[in-house]
């Protein structure tokens, strides 16, 4: 197992909108001119500090977490190899591609060993371009190869610094969004301080450095402020297009780098499916962005050699169908309250049919079942029925797809995030809520006594309102995801605290609302929370950079060292598909598996491998094996005595309730399971009873691993 131990020593001109001057009885043209002036110059030096203050966060925050990384695993101590077991689970899959790229003799052959790949799967060729989102190992590889860095930087090091290096990105993404909304850029470092002083929920970027998300998430974030400025009123059309463009590269680039994006951007599509029908964006630009989701996906596609769960994504269904749904139902917005909400629910029902007709059409088509295991997963999770299958067992056991921890809220309740997201969270949906009933109930020409209840909510709140509560919903559903939602809700909270609109909105509720008292508001209270915050903080944050670890898995190096040195090259392994990863990241050898698990036919390669920790006969379980090329199986005591899960969720539960077998230990068991006729392979291997060994041979064993090497039967 690997772990850390205690060292031992040794080797925007602030962003608002243009608003209504209060200035009244100018008196002279001097004195406008004068004022201009003055105005213009301060416009542009808050630019200036606004923008200095968001790049040297940005970097902080990369520091720190980069400082963290190596003062937990001691990284620029330890040896190759410990590095790379570092690299958990798909984490060393992912990087493998990219050493894989480096050790090629050429930049053509490093591309067709990943377009032509025989070693990540045995006795199979796979495109691993097309499988998987690896085109930024590719881009690095590439990068690191033609700079004249190689004396200088390590491989490894280029690469998570890159990694690191996108996380300023994210915070000056973060901080520009909260700026766009509120005006002003003190809400931009407030966003900025709540995500690196809730680092461990809006973050794990410095224990999980290659995960696709890493990657990702930041040209999300990149995205979300895009669209923020677009929906502003008054752009300029070459503001627009500018902006499109950048829209259109970030959406581009965070659908290259996460394979699950197309689910992120279907609830993106969703919020503006909601506000689009409720009048609060304008529709032209909501088309706009439909169009480019579908143009970034579909050019993914392509540099996928057209890979078919993305063609056959709900995404590309949802956004074909909302825009055919327009074009026979016309005058949508035209019409009596109830005869307009009469229409929309006919269109809600229109789309909705569309989609699914649409998406079973093209799945038909390319025959596609690449995704089927995140359906069943949900229907089990959302209490369609109970089930059996392996596939999705084995994510309703993982924690990370439960439920979100309600610890989760006290940590971000003592920093103050919480309790000002909800804070602000409620007024701004009450507003919502009235501004979308008005927007239904009023005829066009009538749309203008609404000025008062749409200035608290324009268009870039009410977007980032609608997104804050749909990605809420996804991570209290689904803990992984919660990445989504923190680091928006520092925005969301921030721009709150900071916003004239909001505070207008509140304090007039309360009948306390003067223009002097807002700004006296508005400014006090977000530096009093940034002066709680660093002064409760900060020697929580100096402590966590005195902590120095290091990284500390001898079995595991033990494993990986015996294999590079009594295997051949050409040795295929069997095994779980978080340290196979790991095997072939290390020693290059080939896998019968591994942990991409977004196709149906390594689902079902993986269900058969894991019959190691099942009741099966060896004759069985060798059969199985033989089939996959395998020269040598590696048993992990961890998975075949596991403790971590309860009983109904370790590995070998799930095993024997696929295979119809009773669980072990005490417990109920479904009525029409029953006993094996065998007992469980990966403990009675261990006895050395001639019924195994006629098989398998013990080759390796230490305290954590056990490798068989596999007898070749005709």
């Amino acid at each position: 197992m690997t772990t850390t131990r205690q060292r031992k020593g040794g080797k925007v001109a602030e962003a608002a909108e243009d608003q209504p001057s209060e200035e009244k009885n100018v008196k002279s043209d001097g004195k406008i001119l004068s004022d201009h002036t003055g105005g213009k110059l301060w416009n542009i030096l808050s630019l200036t500090v606004g923008g200095i203050v968001a790049i040297a966060l940005g970097l902080l925050a990369s520091v720190y977490v980069a400082t963290l990384h190596e003062n937990d695993l001691w990284f620029s101590n330890i040896k190759e190899v410990e590095r790379e077991i570092s690299f958990r689970t798909e984490c060393g899959l992912y990087y493998s591609y990219y050493k894989q790229m480096i050790q090629a003799p050429s930049i053509q052959q490093g591309l067709h060993g990943l377009v032509y790949d025989n070693k990540t799967e045995s006795v199979r060729t796979i495109n691993i371009l097309e499988r998987m989102n690896v085109y930024q190992e590719v881009f690095l590889s590439i990068l690191y190869r033609i700079l004249p860095i190689q004396q200088y930087l390590e491989p490894v090091y280029f690469y998570i610094y890159t990694l690191f290096g996108l996380q300023a990105v994210y915070v000056i993404a973060l901080y520009v969004t909260s700026w766009l909304l509120s005006g002003t850029w003190l809400s931009g470092l407030l966003a900025a301080c709540w995500y690196i002083t809730n680092r461990i929920d809006t973050t794990r970027v410095e224990f999980t450095i290659p995960l696709r998300e890493n990657w990702a998430l930041p040209f999300f974030a990149v995205q979300i402020a895009a669209i923020t400025y677009l929906l502003r009123t008054h752009l300029q059309p070459a503001q627009e297009r500018l902006t499109l463009l950048v829209v259109f590269i970030a959406t581009f680039l965070f659908s290259l780098t996460w394979q699950f994006n197309q689910f992120m951007m279907l609830i993106q599509a969703l919020a503006l499916f909601i506000l689009d029908c409720f009048d609060m964006l304008p529709t032209a630009k909501v088309t706009r962005l439909y169009i480019i989701q579908i143009s970034a996906l579909l050019l993914v596609c392509v540099l996928q050699f057209f890979n078919p769960m993305i063609l056959g994504s709900l995404l590309i269904s949802f956004n074909a169908s909302v825009l055919i749904a327009r074009t026979i139902q016309k005058n949508l917005k035209k019409g009596s309250l109830l005869n307009r909400l009469g229409k929309l629910i006919l269109h809600a029902l229109l789309v909705s049919s569309l989609t699914l007709l649409l998406n079973k059409f093209i799945k038909n088509i390319l025959n596609l079942e690449s995704d089927e295991h995140i359906f069943k997963f949900l229907k089990a999770k959302f209490g369609f029925g109970a089930t059996r299958d392996f596939d999705a067992n084995l994510y309703l056991c993982e924690e990370a797809f439960g439920l979100l921890p309600l610890n989760t809220f006290s940590r971000l309740s003592d920093t103050l995030l919480f309790y000002v997201y909800v804070f602000i969270l409620f007024p701004m949906t009450v507003a919502a809520v009235i501004v979308a009933f008005r927007n239904l109930s009023v005829s066009n020409q009538a749309q203008l006594k609404m000025e008062e209840c749409t200035m608290a909510l324009k268009p870039g709140a009410a977007y980032n309102l609608i997104h804050t509560v749909l990605f809420g919903c996804l991570a209290l559903s689904t803990m992984r995801m919660k990445y989504l939602w923190t680091s928006h809700m520092c925005v969301f909270a921030s721009f709150g605290l900071c916003s004239t609109e909001v505070w207008r909105l509140i304090l007039k509720c309360f009948r306390l609302y003067t223009s002097q008292r807002t700004q006296v508001i508005k400014y006090s209270v977000p530096i009093i929370t940034l002066l709680y915050i660093s002064y409760k903080f900060w020697p929580v944050i100096m402590d966590e950079l005195s902590e120095l670890r290091e990284f500390y898995d001898p079995d595991t190096v033990e494993l990986m060292n015996w294999i590079k040195s009594n295997t051949p090259n050409t040795a295929v392994f069997a095994g779980s598909m978080q340290l196979l990863a790991g095997v072939k990241l290390c020693t290059g050898r080939t896998l019968t598996n591994h942990p991409h698990y977004e196709d149906k036919h390594l689902r079902e390669r993986t269900k058969q491998i894991y019959q190691i920790y099942a009741k099966r006969s060896p004759e069985d379980v060798h059969s199985i094996l033989q089939s996959f090329g395998t020269d040598y199986v590696i048993l992990e005591d961890s998975i075949c005595y596991e403790r971590r899960h309860s009983r109904g969720c370790r590995l070998r539960d799930l095993l024997d309730v696929a295979n119809g077998h009773i669980m072990d230990g005490l417990g109920e068991n479904e009525p029409d399971l029953k006993p094996s006729l065998y007992p469980r392979f990966c403990e009675e291997i261990k006895k050395n009873l001639p019924s195994y060994t006629i098989h398998f041979t013990r080759v390796f064993q230490n305290k954590t691993f056990h490798v068989y090497k596999l007898a070749k039967h005709k």
